[in-house]
């Protein structure tokens, strides 16, 4: 199992015999249909290092809740720990996603509609754009079928299988939460768009600030959507995520609440701030929604967005706060 790095961590048991199980395996040795795409700069190797190693977690010392997390960024391990500890199993996958470097300076002045098929195409591996060619293999869900796969033969102690659809030739995806930061938000809100999955957690983001997309029907109910964000980020300052929360008809849920003066479930709300004051740097303030250095803690050392990432990951999709007007601070046009 070259492939297979199994860690165990053997603390007092939660639930009888369960223990903590992180596992990775690199997407071309899972899969020999993948490939690269150096046009985008995705590659399976730099400088002699394995660039498309992925991450898989899971807790079986934890009650199950039923749903796989898949995360859209780099593996974020700090995360995962608190994805498993809700009783999610989490992994992380890796696909063409280094196109939007190139793809950005080729969008043209009043196209309205640009990104929309490079996010669709990379995440589905379907044609959905003449910029990019993206095949199935590499799409992000075939990716996220494959590991699952992968992981149901390698570590079947993870219950893995339940994700995968009765007929076994894809993922069952009303299982599947799927969330990312940044540019990973804003692409797992335009997969939601078009197929339907359990959740979306989008942290600072989702951006696209020059697109419809956000505005078209959505094989996901708008409920399952949550947004979460510090308002330092110039993607809020800028109106961006603010824009982009209203088109996905956020407001129907819940007015926008600052965690640092609510506590969950904060009205039931879609849409969570910080105006956490301790961080003034725009780049921090856009890692700050994510587990990891840029976040920040309290004096006792810990995490003062705890309750923020359960309520974001765990709230019942089925309670909703009380719709409000859009606000007019967020501009809808650019």
């Amino acid at each position: 199992m070259k492939t297979l790095l199994l860690l165990l961590a053997l603390t007092s048991p939660l639930l009888a015999e369960g223990k903590k199980f992180t596992l990775t395996a690199r997407a071309s040795e899972i899969d020999p249909g993948t490939k690269e795409h150096p046009e985008i700069d995705y590659v399976f190797a730099r400088k002699g290092k394995p660039a498309d190693n992925q991450l898989a977690m899971v807790d079986t010392r934890v009650k199950p809740s039923g749903y796989l997390v898949i995360w859209l960024m780099e593996p974020k391990p700090e995360l995962f720990n608190r994805l498993n500890s809700y009783g999610h199993h989490a992994m992380q996958v890796t696909y063409p996603r280094e196109w939007f470097a190139k793809m950005d300076k080729l969008r043209k002045e009043g196209d309205d509609d640009h990104f929309s098929g490079i996010r669709l195409e990379a995440a589905t591996g379907e044609d959905h754009t003449k910029l990019i060619d993206i095949p199935k293999p590499d799409g992000l869900m075939e990716r996220s079928y494959q590991f699952v796969k992968y992981l149901d033969q390698k570590h079947p102690k993870g219950n893995w299988k339940q994700f995968l659809s009765r007929d076994g030739k894809g993922l069952d995806w009303e299982k599947v939460i799927l969330s990312g930061a940044s540019h990973g938000s804003t692409t797992a809100a335009r997969l939601a768009k078009e197929i339907k999955v359990a959740r979306v957690v989008m942290l600072s983001g989702p951006r696209d600030q020059t697109e419809k997309w956000q505005g078209l029907k959505s094989a996901t109910p708008p409920e399952r959507f949550f947004g979460f964000t510090h308002t330092g980020d110039a993607g809020w300052r800028g109106h961006h995520y603010c824009r982009s929360w209203l088109m996905l008809d956020l407001h129907k849920f819940g007015p926008i609440v600052n965690v640092g003066e609510s506590k969950p479930p904060y009205g039931n709300t879609r849409r969570l701030i910080s105006t956490e004051a301790s961080i003034k740097d725009p780049q921090r303030a856009h890692s700050a929604s994510t587990p990891g250095g840029a976040s920040p803690k309290g004096t006792d050392g810990k995490y003062l967005y705890e309750d923020v990432w359960k309520y974001l990951f765990t709230h019942p999709v089925g309670d909703t706060g009380t719709a409000v007007k859009p606000e007019a601070r967020c501009r809808e046009d650019f």
